[in-house]
């Protein structure tokens, strides 16, 4: 019997690997066949997730990282490839939520934004790519959000940082075709994890957010991790191999 796994043989690099969405796409690809080098600020929680993989049969090393500097960064994707021997995937994932409205949102909180999403979607493509160069068929997969595609009340700087990361993706997308390494842009909509918060207080609270999903979603509910991270290893691995330069978006219908 032929093995139906689809990243069997990929070394996958990825930032984000504690929270909801980050943890599950870090198990399936690993249950998928991968080897996984995560990068977390929260190396506990990073942590976590790679003894997950290892107790499933699975290899994967947790790297303490700051993605808001860019040394950092570099020491992960160099403690990376010592680990895997190379890098085939690359899953910029790490993310900051904030919400506000315009005339009263912290300048400080807006640069935050920024620092997070997209400048370290942009470290770790000039840091991993030469890696990725080296292999016949390699990926990106930038997370983004439908805040990137669509705004909302209080979401405008996240929505400009999340924008920011639709851009550079497309751009990015174009730049390395050449080389044979594709780059989508992941956009979810609601799903059901903490990171929301933020946005959740600011619609005033749990009720009040469920029931705004309900009138704005066509499915009438939130995703789960896990619907998500199926779009990741579709996205990571060759049944994508057509597939570059898209906005993928994962809404339940609001776009």
């Amino acid at each position: 019997m032929s093995d139906l796994r689809q990243l069997v043989g990929k070394r996958v690099i990825m930032t984000g690997g504690s929270g909801n969405i980050g943890r599950a796409s870090a198990l399936l690809m690993a249950e998928h066949g991968a080897v996984i080098t995560i990068g977390d600020l929260d190396i506990e929680g990073a942590q976590q997730t790679v003894d997950m993989i290892v107790a499933a049969g699975g290899k994967a090393k947790a790297i303490k990282t700051d993605v808001t500097d860019e040394a950092s960064i570099a020491a992960l994707v160099a403690g990376a490839v010592e680990f895997m021997g190379g890098i085939d995937v690359g899953f910029f994932n790490a993310g900051l939520q904030r919400s506000g409205r315009v005339e009263e949102f912290p300048s400080d909180e807006w640069d935050a934004l920024f620092q997070v999403n997209p400048r370290h979607s942009f470290y770790m493509a000039k840091h991993t790519v030469p890696h990725l160069r080296k292999n016949p068929s390699s990926s990106i997969v930038l997370t983004s959000s439908v805040a990137g595609v669509k705004g909302g009340p209080g979401m405008t700087a996240y929505s400009a940082s999340k924008g920011a990361i639709v851009g550079f993706g497309r751009a990015l997308a174009a730049e390395l075709a050449g080389d044979n390494i594709r780059v989508n842009v992941l956009c979810p909509g609601w799903v059901d994890t903490p990171f929301n918060g933020p946005a959740i207080d600011f619609m005033g609270g749990a009720d009040a957010q469920a029931s705004i999903v309900k009138q704005i979603v066509p499915l009438g509910r939130q995703a789960s991790s896990e619907e998500i991270a199926q779009t990741v290893v579709f996205l990571a691995s060759d049944m994508s191999s057509y597939m570059t330069n898209q906005i993928v978006v994962i809404d339940g219908g609001i776009v």
